[in-house]
């Protein structure tokens, strides 16, 4: 995943070098797209491990100060030594810019949203045996936009997600995996940590 940042941060790098972007009214309109990838941290059970993925993200700027970002995410952890977590998210999050300076080089934001997401266990001697749960959630957090050129930033971003529905996990007894579902909902959350690469390529109003 680290090879991938940097291959791709040298490619942007040079192809962003060559001119700035076209504004034709306001920052509202500008249209990004890019790639991050994620770390899960705190997940819901004592015995997963921490979430690494990789996910892609497309940006319309709404105002000088409002960003929307669009996203998925593609996340896997283990659980024990006996199972494996995937967990796809598709989403989208607000961005507001609270400084008036709308090209900084450093350009801070808090951000809020929601996405749908699909946790898929599975017991990794076994492929029939697992598990799958279809659950929505709501997203807060903090990111910092680095803008390397006009066009090119790499984004920080830690975000806390709170999942709404029944809870799944796993067990294991003697050997067997036992996948289970609450039959109350439950509210679980985990803490996201992305980096990204973006690149705007068009101005759009």
């Amino acid at each position: 995943m680290r090879n991938l940042l940097v291959i791709a941060l040298m490619c942007f790098g040079l192809n962003t070098q060559a001119q700035e972007l076209p504004i034709k009214n306001n920052r509202g309109g500008i249209l990004s797209l890019g790639m991050r990838s994620t770390l899960s941290a705190f997940n819901g059970h004592h015995d997963e491990s921490n979430g690494f993925g990789v996910g892609g993200q497309f940006r319309v700027q709404l105002a000088d100060r409002v960003n929307s970002d669009w996203f998925f995410d593609y996340i896997q952890s283990d659980i024990g030594d006996f199972a494996t977590r995937t967990d796809y998210h598709v989403g989208w999050s607000v961005l507001y810019y609270p400084m008036k300076n709308t090209t900084p080089k450093v350009q801070p934001y808090i951000l809020a949203g929601h996405c749908f997401d699909r946790t898929f266990m599975m017991e990794n001697g076994n492929r029939q045996n697992n598990i799958t749960r279809w659950s929505s959630a709501a997203q807060a957090g903090l990111g910092v936009h680095f803008n390397v050129t006009p066009r090119f930033d790499i984004s920080f971003v830690s975000q806390y997600m709170l999942h709404l529905g029944k809870e799944v996990g796993a067990h294991e007894h003697y050997g067997h995996v036992d996948f289970h579902e609450e039959q109350s909902s439950s509210m679980e959350g985990h803490l996201l940590f992305h980096v990204g690469l973006n690149y705007k390529i068009a101005d759009l109003w």
